[in-house]
């Protein structure tokens, strides 16, 4: 399921993280990849205790905490933390891959814990008119489709699919990234819940509430509490 996210970051928190990424610095994107990702990987990423990486992250998780289309879609358990990278110059491209399963989080107390990479997630802090190329193109099995939104929208897409960002040719392509482990595990179980949340959504703006609206927000709870781990 690829779903599109609008205004994730307001116009004044893409402001501040512009002004941040000024003089922000920026290391290896490498450093962050699995054995097989390293051999395709060429983009630099910020370090991750840095003044930018950490307010962006900051403004990002608050984003997505706002988004209502956010939590139907990806049901959250846990959220990787989010990291910064850019495609640009000679460290413009990512090359088909598929993200690694678990990733490693610090928690609280200074302790760590495992977060399965159910869905994936990109929120573009550039818009697409400064920079050429730098598609992220998905492949599942519905098909390869490519994604290139404007500055604070995001994407959401399985994390068991074949990915790419393309070559950047000009200008520079820069976006915040993570992972999320989702309470229902299953993509199909998801999408189902996802689908029944938008039309009871939409039943509810046409008709108000009424029996056949609550007894189906029944059904939804009851498939959730079925399917959901926490």
């Amino acid at each position: 399921m690829l779903i599109t996210l609008p205004d994730i970051l307001s116009a004044g928190e893409l402001a501040l993280a512009r002004r941040l990424l000024t003089e922000a610095p920026w290391d290896d994107g490498r450093e962050s990849a699995g054995p097989q990702a390293q051999m395709v990987k060429n983009n630099e990423q910020l370090p991750h205790d840095c003044e930018a990486a950490t307010v962006i992250r900051q403004m990002v998780l608050q984003g997505l905490n706002r988004s209502a289309l956010f939590f139907s879609a990806a049901l959250p358990l846990r959220i990787f933390t989010p990291r910064v990278n850019r495609y640009s110059g000679a460290a413009n491209a990512y090359g088909n891959h598929v993200d690694n399963a678990i990733r490693l989080r610090a928690a609280a107390g200074g302790q760590t814990e495992y977060v399965r990479t159910d869905v994936s997630c990109t929120v573009f802090l550039s818009d697409p008119d400064e920079y050429d190329g730098g598609e992220l193109t998905v492949s599942d099995t519905y098909g390869t489709r490519g994604v290139k939104l404007p500055a604070g929208h995001a994407v959401l897409y399985p994390g068991t699919s074949l990915h790419q960002v393309t070559p950047v040719t000009r200008g520079a392509r820069v976006a915040c990234f993570l992972w999320v482990q989702c309470m229902v595990r299953s993509d199909e179980q998801r999408r189902l819940l996802h689908d029944m949340d938008m039309n009871l959504l939409s039943l509810r703006q046409r008709l108000g509430e009424c029996e056949e609206t609550t007894a189906l927000t029944g059904t939804y709870h009851n498939l959730l509490r079925l399917w959901a781990e926490t």
